[in-house]
């Protein structure tokens, strides 16, 4: 095998086994402070250690792992402190997100914000009870915030949020929604689309706030299942 090809393997190794741990923190897999070893990682991920030792490298620098020397990684362990300050940041930069968004975003980029829109309102008409639905309901809820994201073209904007999002995404999951809170969640993102559609930044901004807010809401309660042991198996 060439040294190019051999790279390219373990690049996909890494980036595999990367996806795969950072889906399992999103859906709560592991509680706050649980040992991430690289040997039972490589054997349900079916990859080397090394390409696990990348992906908890690269998943510290985002600030979901802690790595400490010669212990080893753990999940991060968080509280409501973590909690507050992050999502103020979160507040700051999504809601500017949504107003240059409102000014740049492309006609293509439209369209694929109310296909995610409809894709988010038929699982919700289809009912959102299980956790498989739940967790479906999230992931397309994520690809709509980082649409948006996208729409406003910044790439400066791009890596602060970069930052600042993965936490939020840990304890943003429709699992604490109660039914009035989901439908006004999707009547939230309609109304962004709404205010991009006149291309109003100050619109698109208020309403971006207001989501947020909710959501920063249900995240309290989601920390506090957490810390009470409600973690998802």
């Amino acid at each position: 095998m060439t040294s190019n090809a051999s790279a390219s393997q373990h690049g996909h190794a890494s980036e595999t086994a990367y996806l795969w741990i950072k889906q399992k923190i999103l859906a709560n897999r592991w509680p706050d402070g649980a040992a991430l070893k690289e040997s039972d990682l490589s054997k349900e991920i079916g990859v080397s250690r090394t390409p696990v030792r990348d992906a908890l490298r690269r998943l510290t620098l985002e600030g979901l792992v802690e790595t400490i020397p010669n212990q080893g990684s753990r999940l991060k362990r968080w509280d409501s402190d973590d909690l507050e300050e992050i999502f103020g940041l979160r507040v700051v930069l999504e809601s500017y997100g949504a107003r240059i968004a409102a000014t740049r975003v492309t006609e293509k980029e439209l369209v694929q914000l109310h296909a995610l829109c409809d894709s988010m309102e038929a699982l919700v008409a289809e009912g959102v009870q299980s956790a498989e639905a739940k967790q479906q309901l999230t992931r397309l809820n994520e690809r709509f915030h980082e649409a948006i994201l996208q729409a406003a073209h910044s790439r400066r904007l791009a890596a602060l949020a970069a930052q600042v999002i993965s936490f939020p995404l840990v304890y943003r999951t429709f699992e604490t929604y109660d039914p009035k809170e989901i439908v006004r969640s999707m009547a939230h993102h309609r109304e962004l689309l709404d205010a991009f559609g006149v291309r109003d930044p100050v619109w698109a901004e208020s309403i971006m706030r207001a989501h947020l807010s909710a959501g920063h809401r249900s995240s309290r309660r989601s920390l506090i299942k957490i810390a009470k042991g409600g973690v998802n198996a």
